[in-house]
């Protein structure tokens, strides 16, 4: 039997997809510089740059990667999907609930990362340190944030935050579940209409089987953010790593 047509992107088109940054923006600086000197090697294409969400919480520079992210954008054509923890960073600001919670997954370093001294946020109550969130965060970051997208297709593949649920088409997912899904979509062995490129789940290195790619190599846990590179049929990886306080970028094939 013949073996099955690889998936592809548009001709002409070259994608650089993103997993979960969390805060790590000496990473993203690197992978910056990397897929800028890549991009000018492989040649005249439509390139277009995706971050595939939660660029914030847990790690220490969240507020650095949202600005460098966003000028990055005014420089080239990137595209922003919405992860769990914008959702929760943006939620925040109205919802004492919300802010509880996303204090608990990481928001404490998201909050620290804008400047607000330990002692001080330590005295702060939830309705207090709710109020200052208004003064902390410049409003062009969270028009930033709000304005990300769920869902983006690139030929036969979709890139998603956390994943799609295998019972519905592309037209019919929930916004919940691009965000937030996880064992329906991870244990799923069927077909699926597209190959679903993913972050949102951590997995020690990029975790890859006929259906799904993810890229969520956990950047803040481990000291290495992942870009998948897509043309053609074509795919490989660009990894930023720490390595004993150093960082190192590191190219490979992916068949």
């Amino acid at each position: 039997m013949p073996a099955a047509p690889r998936p592809t992107v548009p001709a002409g088109e070259r994608y650089y997809v993103i997993g979960d940054i969390h805060g790590r923006c000496d990473l993203l600086d690197e992978l910056i510089v990397a897929i800028e000197e890549d991009d000018q090697q492989m040649g005249e294409a439509d390139t277009t740059v995706v971050l595939l969400g939660d660029l914030v919480d847990r790690g220490p520079e969240s507020a650095r990667v949202i600005e460098t992210a966003r000028q990055w954008g005014e420089r080239r054509k990137l595209r922003y999907i919405a992860g769990n923890h914008e959702e929760m960073f943006l939620e925040a600001f109205t919802d004492k609930e919300m802010l509880r919670h996303f204090l608990k997954h990481g928001g404490k370093e998201t909050v620290l990362s804008y400047g607000i001294k330990k002692k001080r946020y330590s005295e702060l109550t939830m309705k207090e340190l709710q109020a200052e969130l208004h003064e902390l965060v410049p409003k062009k970051h969270r028009k930033f944030l709000a304005a990300m997208e769920d869902i983006i297709v690139a030929g036969d593949y979709v890139f998603v935050h956390a994943g799609i649920n295998p019972k519905f088409s592309l037209e019919e997912q929930r916004k919940s579940d691009l965000r937030w899904i996880r064992e329906r979509f991870l244990k799923h062995r069927e077909p699926l209409s597209h190959v679903v490129v993913h972050g949102h789940t951590i997995f020690d290195d990029v975790e890859s089987t006929e259906y799904r790619i993810g890229i969520d190599t956990g950047a803040f846990r481990t000291g290495k953010l992942t870009a998948l590179v897509l043309e053609g049929d074509q795919r490989r990886f660009i990894q930023a790593h720490e390595v004993d306080g150093n960082i190192m970028v590191m190219h490979s094939e992916f068949a």
